[in-house]
């Protein structure tokens, strides 16, 4: 097998959530790779900030606000990117959020923001991804950012893992939609990493969490970003272009324990 399957050169990508965690580690390894990256998030500065970084290393990027839930900004993102550098080849759908609260206590505020964000948001993502790919032709690669949140509870966090668990089949029925078009479509699930989403922080900050996290990871520790970043870029690449329709865990063995 040659590394040459590896490589992205000469390949558009785009990126929500690319602001930060594990969106900007992406972006980044996405860029090494060879790709020219539109980085979106809702928080602008934190976008530009990761295509700034882009560029110092000698890619090329650009950024662009997006938030998720509105279609009309994934379209425009999409489209962005397609104009920017002639047409677009891979989409990493990691945009998300998590709202702890307790099953009795959640409201409907937080009950939609958390599946707005981490599903709707990831749809709406990947079909103006898709729409754009079955246009140009070609086919192309969609990965989205689930969590082994979608296949194991966790206390305080219905919405979160009923959200991802949404989008494991979605991958799977976007897979058979669209491989007629040759657009690939897979996800990464990570467990317990780095990187901490907002709102979350306390959770990590708790010694008893920490201790959790090491008797429960058969690698006894969380996972660096670019841990997540690497598995996401070979589902992306030509050395996976023969896998549709999977969800990989990303979790230091979490789930096989």
């Amino acid at each position: 097998m040659s590394l040459a399957l590896f490589d992205l050169s000469g390949r558009v990508a785009a990126v929500t959530g690319a602001g930060r965690g594990l969106g900007r580690a992406i972006a980044l390894g996405l860029a090494r790779s060879g790709a020219r990256v539109a980085c979106g998030s809702r928080t602008l500065a934190e976008s530009e900030a990761t295509a700034a970084m882009i560029r110092d290393g000698g890619g090329e990027a650009f950024a662009q606000a997006l938030d998720v839930v509105r279609r009309g900004d994934c379209e425009a993102f999409v489209t962005a990117a397609g104009t920017r550098f002639g047409r677009l080849d891979i989409m990493m759908c990691n945009a998300g959020i998590s709202i702890p609260r307790l099953a009795l206590d959640t409201d409907e505020a937080s009950w939609r923001t958390v599946v707005d964000v981490n599903l709707t948001g990831c749809f709406w993502s990947a079909q103006a991804a898709g729409r754009r790919m079955v246009a140009q032709g070609g086919g192309g690669a969609i990965v989205v950012t689930s969590s082994n949140a979608s296949k194991v509870g966790f206390p305080t966090l219905a919405a979160y893992c009923a959200a991802k668990g949404g989008v494991d089949q979605m991958v799977k029925t976007l897979a058979i939609e669209w491989g007629a078009a040759g657009i690939r479509v897979n996800g990464i699930a990570p467990g317990w990493m780095a990187n901490v989403m907002r709102d979350t922080a306390f959770e990590r900050d708790d010694p008893r969490v920490q201790d959790e996290i090491r008797l429960t990871t058969p690698l006894g520790r969380v996972g660096r970003d670019e841990e997540a970043a690497g598995p996401a870029i070979f589902l992306a690449s030509p050395a996976a272009s023969f896998i549709t329709g999977v969800v990989m865990a990303v979790d230091g063995g979490y789930c096989a324990a």
